[in-house]
């Protein structure tokens, strides 16, 4: 086994996300079997030499089944309610199998705000880092109790590829309930994992899933999103079914294991990547010809003139969609007013009118620095 060729050298550190059908039992409690299972893994692969960031799901399926429910709610009251109840739950689980092997667990519950606003990025990573440098393993979920908002993150996909790009993580390792990605709809007779993917443009011609199982939100198209991140930032991303023996050990390994997406040689800038993959947009702003060339073509930012219609009830700092004349989305951006506010200087040329407010604001709607565009 020593002498067969890897994927990759060893990592130094890799973030292992484990999604929620992969944690549930048949009987709808918490499968502490995989739990423990997966945790002597993660003690076993940091033994070994590689520090280990641990994102899970879980904590609403873990309600789910303490509260005696069989399908994952659609109330956001009662989503909540699962997730404050099976959060402990979840996290005991893990501490009783790292406790065996003398090491400490530390739950970290996070929000897209953590990544978008510098300062608590910043604080977000630092303290990871210092965990990491105590040889503690940080346990991560989604604030899934009070940030109600968030819960269609993608069962963590997301949330795992935003902190494996945050501590420039060397691998991502997605653990589902499938083998990986395939050739073409799972369901059919003739289809197979995919070993590997160098370019995910590759992927145009592949149908992707996007929804998940009934136990959690995430999809095929949420990992392939989560791995533009990471290997846009450097980092490998392999997925591969959680309940294969062995399969953290032999991922982080470099061994041919569900389906590997590679690196990309060169880094692109982290924050447009998260804007354009990870967050949820909450309007749209449809532009005229002249701005989508000027965004596509110059990168420039988005000025007020060139907008032509506005959709959705946005707060300034929000992620937008940007669309073309041709309805394609040509881009994603944080924008830098209200909607109402952009609804009123739309079509305005910012000399036209006075930047006091009453008018065309005095900055672009949507600044280069804090737009992501898919046309190249």
């Amino acid at each position: 086994m020593s002498d067969a060729p890897t994927r990759f050298p060893r990592p130094d550190l890799a973030v292992v996300k484990i999604g929620s059908s992969s944690l549930r039992g048949h009987d709808g409690q918490l499968d502490t079997a995989m739990v423990a299972s997966l945790a002597e893994q993660v003690a076993a692969v940091r033994a070994a030499g590689t520090r280990v960031v641990l994102v899970s799901s879980g904590a609403v399926a873990a309600g789910m089944g303490l509260l005696g429910r069989h399908d994952r709610p659609t109330n956001l009251q009662m989503l909540q309610t699962c997730a404050a109840v099976g959060q402990t739950a979840l996290i005991n689980a893990y501490q009783r199998v790292f406790a065996r092997h003398d090491l400490a667990a530390a739950q970290i519950l996070l929000t897209q705000d953590d990544f978008v606003g510098r300062g608590r990025y910043l604080n977000a990573r630092r303290t990871l880092a210092t965990l990491l440098d105590l040889d503690v393993i940080p346990i991560i979920n989604e604030n899934d109790a009070i940030a109600f908002d968030e819960l269609a993150w993608g069962d963590n996909d997301h949330l795992a590829a935003l902190v494996a790009s945050m501590l420039d993580a060397d691998l991502l390792v997605v653990l589902s309930d499938v083998d990986g990605l395939y050739d073409r709809p799972p369901s059919e007779p003739d289809a197979v994992v995919v070993d590997s993917v160098a370019d995910l443009d590759d992927l145009a011609n592949l149908e992707i899933g996007g929804v998940g199982s009934r136990v959690g939100s995430g999809g095929m198209r949420t990992k392939v999103d989560a791995a533009h991140v990471v290997t846009a930032s450097g980092g490998h991303v392999v997925v591969a079914r959680a309940s294969r023996p062995n399969v953290v050990a032999d991922v982080v390994a470099g061994r041919s294991v569900g389906t590997h997406f590679v690196a990309a040689t060169s880094r692109r800038d982290a924050r447009r990547l998260w804007i354009g993959f990870a967050l949820r947009t909450r309007g749209t702003l449809h532009v005229d010809a002249g701005a989508a060339e000027a965004l596509t073509r110059r990168r420039t930012s988005l000025l007020a003139v060139g907008i032509t219609q506005v959709d959705g009830d946005f707060a300034a700092g929000s992620c937008v969609a940007i669309v073309g004349p041709d309805k394609a989305v040509i881009g994603r951006g944080l924008v830098s007013f209200d909607a109402p506010e952009v609804q009123r200087v739309k079509g305005r040329p910012s000399a036209a009118v006075s930047p006091d407010g009453s008018g065309a604001p005095d900055r672009p709607v949507v600044h280069r620095d804090h737009l992501f565009t898919f046309s190249t």
